[in-house]
């Protein structure tokens, strides 16, 4: 628990706060929507939570250069809602927790919508911030379309989970509103066949927006396709492109074997997307339940999941361990991996260490990385030295650059802490 909470209206403010925490040395963890699952916003040495859900809305829409500045606290739903009414544009970002997050939780986090092969990672929309410092100094960071001005001083600040300074400002990118969509539903033999597909359709330049591949057990768990593999796809933008897409995965698909199903699918999906009720009811009956989601080269996936899955499968008191690919790039993609198990109520806690660190490893030994759009926080912080190796020690410098007193956020992303941590098994 925070000892105080403090609600900024502006970044003077936050900057004036972040000054007076800096100067007393006291612990100060940004927070808004606080939707996260990794444990970023929990103010673990308490302190001052400085809660940024007053700086919200739009500031400033440039439809011809198709960027939008926008205030931190700013939640997704509104935030979408309110470009496509107003100005007939969107950001494409789709996170699940849509209505429970904020566009600076968003770019902290590193966060990914579940259209990202189409329109990107967040890292990919932004174009400036306006950052507070630890000691009080507010800075702006990008502004141009491109250029070449020295290191890219965005990407400091994307991913740094309130650890290096405070998001008072984003500048994002837009794209007109789409008008045409197409979906599309398939089976497959297996989940490696999955992956290839998949691999196959990005690497003839096509991305729809959604290409979501769901193990057996998911597929039937979702769509009741017994021991078939499930393929989702849905693209939106100009017909001619989204036409063209959609014909390449048709292509790819057929080559493979796939049988086609009701695209009525993807409209299931689509109207259940970000509906998690089935997890959090297993969780009130004392199942422990979570997901770990990882980015991977596609050289790498297959052997992954089937690592992953038999670790986690491994433990006592697993009841399953599933996973779909979710994200899909050029070079790679995500992993989106679910355990639960049923230990007794007092080994509960320790189950659930040991499948974290079991499907973790069985990852990062595979040639996986930590996480793909929800973070390290406190979850994984205990994997970050495996994962940096000597990075880690980079970024452990430029913490101490920009916050000497390490009072920015502390605990998180296996950074060193003044006030100590919790000790990881």
């Amino acid at each position: 628990l925070a000892c105080v909470v403090v609600r900024p209206s502006d970044a003077h403010q936050v900057a004036a706060v972040l000054k007076v925490c800096n100067d007393a040395r006291l612990p100060v963890t940004p927070a808004a929507g606080r939707s996260g699952v990794c444990g970023a916003s929990v103010p673990l040495h308490g302190g001052v939570l400085l809660d940024l859900t007053s700086m919200t809305g739009i500031v400033d829409v440039d439809t011809e250069s198709l960027t939008v500045r926008v205030l931190p606290g700013t939640f997704g739903t509104w935030f979408e809602e309110t470009l496509q009414s107003e100005h007939n544009v969107t950001v494409g970002h789709w996170p699940q927790s849509m209505a429970l997050s904020t566009v600076g939780g968003w770019v902290a986090c590193r966060g990914a919508g579940q259209y990202s092969t189409r329109y990107g990672k967040i890292e990919d929309m932004v174009v400036a911030l306006e950052v507070a410092l630890a000691d009080g100094r507010i800075i702006r960071t990008g502004d141009a379309p491109r250029s070449a001005i020295g290191p890219e001083l965005n990407r400091i600040f994307v991913g740094s989970e309130g650890t290096l300074g405070v998001i008072t400002e984003a500048t994002l990118r837009l794209h007109p509103l789409p008008t045409y969509q197409r979906r599309s539903a398939y089976s497959l033999a297996t989940f490696a066949d999955g992956l290839e597909v998949c691999r196959r359709i990005l690497h003839r330049g096509a991305t729809p927006a959604v290409l979501r591949h769901y193990d057996e057990i998911e597929g039937d768990r979702s769509y009741k396709t017994g021991d078939r593999q499930v393929l989702l796809v849905m693209d939106e933008g100009d017909p001619a492109l989204i036409d063209a897409v959609m014909g390449i995965v048709d292509e790819e698909c057929m080559s493979i074997g796939a049988e086609r199903l009701d695209e009525a699918l993807v409209e299931q999906w689509m109207g259940h997307r970000n509906d998690v009720s089935a997890l959090e009811s297993l969780i009130r009956r004392g199942f422990v339940v979570d997901t770990m989601e990882i980015s991977a080269p596609w050289s790498k996936c297959a052997e992954i999941y089937a690592a992953a899955t038999k670790a986690l499968r491994s433990l006592e008191h697993t009841m399953v361990a599933s996973a779909h690919q979710s994200h899909a790039y050029s070079d790679g993609a995500c992993l989106y991996f679910t355990f639960a198990g049923n230990p007794p109520a007092e080994q509960r806690e320790s189950y659930y260490i040991s499948a974290w660190n079991a499907g973790q490893r069985a990852v990062l030994e595979a040639g996986g990385a930590l996480s793909h759009h929800h973070g390290v926080g406190l979850n994984r912080s205990r994997f970050m030295q495996d994962e940096l190796g000597e990075g880690l020690s980079v970024l452990a410098d430029l913490k101490r650059a920009l916050d000497p007193n390490g009072v920015l956020n502390p605990g998180k992303l296996g950074l060193p802490d003044p006030w100590g941590g919790p000790e990881w098994p």
